[in-house]
């Protein structure tokens, strides 16, 4: 079992996203170093999607993925999940002309679904964040249909020396960086923990495999700072 959020309990997470929901958006940008719309391109090239897809997004957040989901099946349906309701107020306000877009409150870890539900699970930079990302994974495996595609983007660790230095250095002026921006020090002096702490893309290949997925692959972005992860059921 990965237990990815060893520092605070599941009701101080829900409390640390609520706070940094207003800026969530902005600082993904400045932890990717602006590329993060780059890895959603990346994530949608390799996957095949059907315009009738029925298609989850897990740990949602402010809806950025979940969007991108919804543009490209036009005649399917997209659901986005996540635990708090900040979050997901956000992403209302950036979704509610969507016709084929729901958004839920839920649990990464027990999905309010059925066996079999979806063609497409997505899930960006949530990962690290749930108390046992191998419980997740299951979860994501269950409700996926046999045949169906899951598609992690997470933070991970480089294994080039001297990018993993860099990576090291900008990780360690984050919270500064964060807080000269309106945020709570404390608060992303924890996200950076989960982000150096996770595990690496191999590590998440591997789990992935014992969650039961196939054809599990990964590609490396930005040197190896994070990764998207791919597998079928």
């Amino acid at each position: 079992m990965v237990q990815t959020n060893k520092l605070l309990n599941e009701h101080q997470v829900n409390d640390l996203f609520s706070r940094v929901a207003p800026r969530y958006d902005l600082l993904n940008n400045v932890i990717s170093l602006g590329t993060q719309k780059l890895w959603r391109h990346d994530l949608f090239k390799q996957l095949q999607i059907k315009p009738t897809a029925n298609a989850l997004d897990v740990c949602c957040g402010t809806g950025d993925l979940a969007i991108e989901l919804a543009k490209r099946i036009p005649n399917g349906r997209v659901t986005g999940l996540d635990f708090n309701k900040k979050m997901l107020k956000l992403a209302f306000e950036k979704t509610r002309m969507i016709g084929n877009l729901f958004l839920i409150q839920g649990d990464a870890m027990h999905l309010p679904f059925d066996d079999n539900t979806f063609d497409i699970v997505t899930i960006g930079f949530g990962l690290r964040n749930v108390p046992d990302a191998d419980q997740a994974l299951s979860e994501i495996y269950r409700v996926l249909k046999p045949g169906g595609q899951f598609v992690s983007l997470e933070m991970s660790q480089p294994t080039n020396p001297v990018v993993r230095l860099g990576w090291k250095a900008y990780f360690n002026a984050f919270p500064l960086m964060a807080s000269l921006a309106g945020g709570h020090y404390q608060d992303y002096q924890y996200l950076k923990k989960t982000s150096q702490q996770f595990v690496s893309a191999h590590q998440l290949a591997r789990m992935m495999k014992a969650a039961g997925f196939k054809k599990v692959h990964y590609q490396p972005l930005n040197w190896g700072a994070a990764a998207l992860h791919f597998g079928d059921k």
